[in-house]
């Protein structure tokens, strides 16, 4: 995978661990931030710490749209998926840049170029990756990605609630514990990625490095 560079877009999508972004940055959180606690206001907070317009991706096979939605087939799923994920979009003033299929990647709009990679009605995670210096750098497979680029800029009580609220849905998907692995690498730098994660720990993540 081509190396991240300051000028490639940023783009909110699923943290499901297989949507891979092949141009662009990726800043994860379940469902796309559909019907998430905290979502807004952290999406405020990485336009303001990264000085950009940010882009928003809906993906197939979302799990946490399917049970948000109470929904039971996978097209309705993906349709409904797009349907929101542009809606919510528009209402955070992000650029809706298109949908994530599986498939080869595509080109979305805004420069924005990806695909969904894992085998499709299974997930392979065993770890859940904390970005903290500005969205993902290396893409890996095995593990969910949440964004907590922003965390050391919001209240404590809303970090909790929206970091738990992620956390404990891919715990439930999942037969095993989950260990949680961090990435500091990004244009935030690592200063920042140290106040972020100094934050996740105060509030009971014990995570490992991700080189």
């Amino acid at each position: 995978m081509a190396g991240k560079t300051n000028s490639s877009p940023f783009v909110v999508t699923c943290a499901d661990e297989g949507v891979q972004i092949n141009e662009g940055v990726r800043l994860g959180f379940a469902g796309a931030g559909l019907e998430l606690d905290g979502f807004s206001e952290a999406i405020k907070i990485l336009k303001k710490l990264l000085n950009t317009e940010l882009h928003h991706a809906a993906s197939a096979e979302c799990d946490w749209i399917k049970q948000k939605l109470d929904l039971q087939e996978w097209e309705e799923v993906d349709a409904m998926a797009q349907q929101k994920i542009q809606s919510l979009a528009d209402q955070e003033k992000l650029l809706y840049a298109g949908f994530l299929p599986f498939a080869d990647p595509q080109e979305l709009n805004h420069g924005i170029k990806g695909h969904m990679v894992r085998p499709q009605g299974v997930h392979l995670a065993n770890k859940i990756c904390f970005t903290l210096g500005g969205g993902e750098q290396v893409y890996n497979l095995g593990q969910y990605l949440i964004s907590a680029d922003w965390v050391s800029e919001a209240k404590k009580d809303m970090v909790e609630v929206c970091i738990a609220q992620q956390v404990e849905f891919f715990q439930g998907m999942s037969k095993a514990e989950l260990k949680f692995v961090y990435q500091t690498g990004g244009v935030l730098g690592e200063e920042v990625a140290e106040k972020n994660r100094a934050v996740l720990e105060g509030i009971g993540y014990k995570m490992e490095l991700v080189k």
